[in-house]
């Protein structure tokens, strides 16, 4: 990756915002440390909780993980898994601090990336996607494209598909299609995260899990890259 420049900021605190739970790392700080989100879970109250548990914490900017399409370093929309008020919502002015927002999917993949151009699938509930070209991060919604028998990818990747495929039909989509995706998209490697990635008993070739660590590592990229 990019060397850090001179003027970056030193100690980033990294927010990863998902439906389940928001995970919130910073340099120093400790092991990841993780707050219950859900359904109903706004942006105000999402600040309120990462601020309650960095009270004591040291850091220079805040990168956080959106669960949705960010466009102009914006959330474009709600997400569809949490409550309210995050396209509006003034993050910057609430930390203190500056803050880039990139979407959760891309912040994973920009962790992920080894050079060359790699592309993040992340199997879970829904399908995130993201691409990274040498330094560029490529944020891409591949999740809702119509797939085939009037499903989308999502649905054949994401819980629903699982659940209606079974395990051993649903690995078998999931092959297919990342063998059509990579080289559709000209990736050299794919890089798996989300937490059905690991149900997979054979990674397909130029495939590799993801680590656990890549959306923190991710977030602190964030701020050394184009």
């Amino acid at each position: 990756m990019k060397t850090s420049p001179k003027n970056s900021p030193k100690k980033i605190l990294v927010i990863d915002v998902g439906g389940t739970h928001v995970k919130i790392n910073a340099p120093g700080a400790g092991p990841t440390v993780k707050v219950p989100s859900g359904s109903l879970m706004t942006a105000a109250q999402m600040v309120a909780a990462v601020k309650k548990v960095t009270a004591k914490w040291s850091f220079d900017a805040v990168s956080i993980g959106y669960p949705g399409p960010v466009v102009n370093g914006r959330p474009a929309r709600e997400p569809h898994n949490l409550g309210g008020g995050w396209v509006k919502y003034n993050f910057q002015k609430a930390f203190g601090r500056p803050v880039k927002i990139i979407n959760d999917a891309a912040m994973q993949a920009l962790g992920g990336h080894r050079g060359g151009r790699s592309l993040f699938l992340g199997l879970g509930t829904g399908l995130g996607s993201a691409m990274v070209n040498n330094q560029e991060v490529l944020p891409l919604e591949l999740a809702h494209l119509p797939y085939k028998k009037n499903r989308s990818y999502e649905e054949y990747l994401g819980t629903s598909g699982l659940k209606l495929f079974g395990k051993k039909k649903w690995e078998k989509n999931v092959h297919a299609i990342i063998s059509l995706l990579k080289n559709a998209l000209l990736a050299d490697y794919v890089v798996l995260g989300g937490g059905n990635a690991r149900l997979l008993k054979i990674l397909p070739p130029h495939v590799e899990l993801g680590k656990n660590e890549n959306a923190i590592t991710g977030g602190v990229r964030l701020w050394n890259v184009p």
